[in-house]
């Protein structure tokens, strides 16, 4: 069950795996932490085109109340190949598009989403154009992601995907920003977050997501959110 949070809303996007997402800054709504999660977007606001790499703390998103925010969120491992560019050059950064594509090409398509009567379409299909053009991402990444999401040991991941562990942790930078076990944390954090949103107490949350126990889970979350869990469960999505 997904945190409610005014001004956000979110669907399946057409491009298999990725979410295209809006949200609105509503006058009096507290910032809203924006977690990691291994992912990255492709966003669009006051004309302009960014791109928000995949982080390792939470970021807080700001702007004056009535900012509007629309973009798409790529799979772990989805994005690098279509935009361009290595996920670790863009770990905990958010850039303009320019700066990765041609600014004649990022400022034409800015305009184009800017004049759309629906942005959210407009932008996914930058994204799904770009994909025709673009070779699928490497299905072993895929299978990196399940296996970490299972709870998987680098070493067994490593195995599963049939990499040695230098190798694994070379392509997990490229294709997620950072390494498996940094990943590992990210979604174990995530897969916590849905649980106790559930309502399931926290001692149990932190022992079916794999943590040694509520304390590790508490620790974890104020590493990487910033807050404590009791805060981040009313803020975040």
């Amino acid at each position: 069950m997904a945190a409610v949070v005014p001004g956000y809303r979110e669907r399946p996007s057409r491009l298999p795996g990725a979410v295209v997402w809006t949200n609105t800054n509503v006058t009096g709504a507290a910032a809203v932490p924006v977690l990691p999660d291994g992912c990255m977007d492709l966003l669009w606001s006051n004309g302009r085109l960014l791109v928000a790499g995949p982080d390792t703390r939470a970021y807080m998103a700001d702007g004056a109340t009535g900012t509007r925010w629309v973009g798409i969120r790529f799979a772990p491992g989805g994005a690098p190949a279509l935009l361009g560019v290595a996920a670790h050059e863009l770990r905990d950064k958010r850039v303009e598009l320019a700066d990765l594509w041609p600014a004649a090409t990022a400022r034409r398509l800015a305009e184009q989403v800017g004049a759309s009567a629906d942005q959210t379409a407009a932008l996914e299909a930058i994204a799904m154009r770009r994909a025709y053009d673009t070779e699928p991402p490497d299905p072993v990444l895929r299978r990196i992601v399940d296996a970490l999401d299972a709870g998987w040991s680098v070493a067994a991941t490593a195995e599963a995907a049939g990499l040695g562990a230098r190798v694994l942790h070379r392509r997990s930078l490229a294709a997620f920003g950072y390494g498996p076990k940094t990943l590992a944390r990210i979604l174990r954090l995530q897969r916590a977050l849905a649980v106790a949103r559930s309502g399931v107490p926290l001692a149990d949350t932190a022992f079916r997501t794999g943590f040694a126990d509520q304390a590790h889970l508490a620790r974890d979350v104020r590493e990487l959110a910033g807050m404590p869990l009791s805060e981040l469960l009313t803020r975040s999505r």
